[in-house]
């Protein structure tokens, strides 16, 4: 079946073995000093491990594997690892999806669907000609153009002197508050960690924190764990960058909206 998996890039992989304890479901191992995948059936393509990887090795990918088999893994975890790994495994797992403790779980939290209402008291869609002609439609406070990583240019003159937002590209779409929190007055550039084909990242970003007076970057993030690779990536183009002075902060939204957690992780 063609699914999602754990790809790891051995060339990158120093063999610490972070992303080993990352994974509840007990996939990975060191073997020969780089970490490898032991089964694929023990791999939900969940992605735990991605955040856990201090030099970028692992990413999620889809292609032919072996279907994730619930029971088999949980039989492994506990023969490997004894009661407590199992307990954890049943954790993560309810964490995964709560709906399908004992069954196949439905992968990655940003896959999984769901429905919520909405915040508003009027849930009919506002007819697109209406919307387009109404003065009541909600203005953007994007001060530029372009904003996909990929597409902006180091020495574009929108960076210097601002703030810069890294920002997921699901953050805006979970929650309404992102323009006028985050947006508004800030330089944006915008990235997904998991689906993004990311080569160059890294050197995007320390080229404009290097060559722009940027005094503070804030990763605007969501709650899934794949998106931790946002803040990896920056935390590398800050090292890149040799910047000392520059200060980080991430933000991070759960699957609502709602801002759970604001840290400062470098300054």
């Amino acid at each position: 079946m063609k699914r999602k998996i754990i790809e790891i890039n051995e060339d990158l992989c120093n063999g610490c073995g972070e992303c080993v304890i990352g994974c509840a479901e007990g996939a990975l191992q060191i073997i020969n000093g780089k970490a490898k995948v032991v089964k694929e059936q023990f791999c939900d393509g969940f992605g735990d491990c991605i955040g856990t990887c201090p030099t970028g090795a692992l990413k999620i990918i889809e292609r032919e594997a072996e279907a994730y088999n619930i029971n088999a893994t949980r039989d492994h975890v506990l023969k490997t690892g004894g009661e407590a790994a199992a307990k954890r495994f049943d954790e993560a797992n309810k964490e995964h999806d709560a709906k399908v403790a004992k069954t196949i779980p439905s992968g990655c939290p940003g896959m999984r669907q769901q429905a919520t209402p909405p915040a508003s008291a009027a849930a009919t869609p506002v007819a697109t000609e209406s919307a387009v002609l109404s003065e009541q439609v909600i203005k953007s406070d994007l001060a530029q153009w372009p904003v996909q990583l990929h597409l902006v240019q180091p020495t574009s003159p929108f960076f210097n002197g601002k703030e810069l937002v890294v920002l997921s590209t699901c953050a805006p779409v979970a929650s309404p508050d992102v323009h006028w929190r985050f947006v508004r007055g800030r330089s944006v550039v915008v990235a997904c960690p998991k689906l993004d084909q990311t080569d160059g990242y890294i050197e995007k970003l320390a080229g404009i924190f290097a060559q722009n007076d940027i005094p503070k970057a804030i990763i605007v993030r969501m709650t899934v764990p794949c998106c931790g690779g946002l803040s990896l990536l920056v935390r590398k183009a800050h090292a890149l960058s040799g910047r000392s002075d520059l200060i980080i902060e991430e933000i991070t939204i759960d699957l609502n909206g709602d801002l759970v957690k604001t840290e400062k992780i470098i300054g």
